[in-house]
């Protein structure tokens, strides 16, 4: 299974972006995208963005990363 993470593009240098999961800061290749900016949302994926995502979906996606881990195992 594969698992893409909502980021936030905080800063662009050639083809690699530093890119913000929370408050944890991550380098992402950009080499499969085009026309990525600095504030733009992406999914980040074994260190590439493989996809630019909307904030509404990046916002959802996160909260229900937050739900899921504060549930107690059983």
């Amino acid at each position: 299974m594969c698992l893409g993470v909502p980021a936030r593009v905080l800063r662009i240098e050639g083809s690699e972006a530093t890119v913000a999961i929370g408050s944890v800061e991550y380098k992402s290749s950009l080499l499969l995208l085009n026309n990525v900016e600095v504030g733009d949302y992406i999914l980040l994926h074994a260190g590439f963005a493989i996809e630019k995502i909307d904030p509404e979906e990046a916002e959802v996606t996160t909260r229900l990363f937050n739900e899921i881990s504060n549930i107690e195992p059983e």
